[in-house]
């Protein structure tokens, strides 16, 4: 691991010189202190590549826009993770919830007020079978991959909906629907199962897999008073750590 981010480090502040023309030649002693789990699909390669362009962008009184943050970012994806999609990149930058498709994003409206609780589940992720166990099924399976599309899509934009209004509520249940979509397609873990249980046993409103599958983290939506019930069991569950995050309403939101 060490390797792979000395590599992926020195080839982001060689193209963050290049980007910004910084002539030069200094050497650069680079201490990441990240409190976000590698491999859990939260995104902490991303976030760290954010962090040491915008430190070298202090160091060397440089204005950065938001757009070379970016593809400075990606580029560091595509080194560590192969070609990229963007997400992680989009994602560590943005201040609120993104809906991602066909590497575009688009902020969301947010209505609702309450917690997510993400609890890693001790597993490391792994994209490429979860992506490669998808692809198997679908080609068994004639008609599969259309079912698939059309109810993830459907669940989406209803939760889309559901985040834009004062619905806690309703957002819930789209959340674990996603969850029991992915377990049929096999893409969830026994351990992120009994986290999900767990949580919804505990007063979550919804919870599912998050990440590229089999194995990361587990988000569940909760009522603030819910929180340490839920907290509690997902330890006793094995979880491995937990965060609680607020979700909070824009004050710009225009429920439909």
């Amino acid at each position: 691991v060490a390797t792979e981010a000395s590599e992926g480090l020195r080839q982001l502040a060689a193209e963050f010189r290049a980007t910004v023309d910084v002539a030069q030649d200094v050497h650069l002693e680079v201490i990441l202190d990240c409190a976000i789990p590698p491999g859990r699909g939260l995104g902490s390669s991303a976030a760290c590549a954010r962090a040491v362009v915008l430190a070298l962008a202090d160091l060397f009184g440089r204005e950065v826009s938001a757009r070379t943050v970016f593809d400075l970012v990606q580029s560091a994806e595509n080194v560590a993770h192969g070609r990229a999609s963007g997400v992680d990149a989009t994602a560590v930058g943005a201040p609120g919830p993104l809906l991602f498709q066909q590497g575009t994003a688009q902020d969301l409206d947010v209505g609702c007020e309450g917690l997510f609780i993400v609890a890693d589940s001790g597993e490391v992720g792994r994209t490429k079978d979860a992506v490669t166990r998808l692809r198997e099924g679908f080609t068994r399976h004639p008609g599969s991959r259309h079912h698939f599309l059309r109810r993830a899509a459907l669940l989406t934009d209803r939760a889309r909906q559901a985040l834009a209004q004062d619905t806690p509520d309703a957002l819930g249940p789209y959340l674990t629907a996603y969850h029991h979509l992915l377990r049929e397609a096999r893409l969830s873990t026994e351990r992120i199962d009994a986290l999900v249980e767990a949580a919804l046993a505990g007063g979550s409103l919804g919870a599912k897999i998050t990440g590229g599958g089999l194995g990361g983290c587990m988000i569940a939506l909760v009522p603030s008073d819910q929180a340490g019930t839920v907290t509690r069991r997902l330890h006793a569950a094995g979880a491995q750590q937990t965060w609680v995050l607020p979700l909070t309403a824009r004050p710009d939101t225009h429920p439909a």
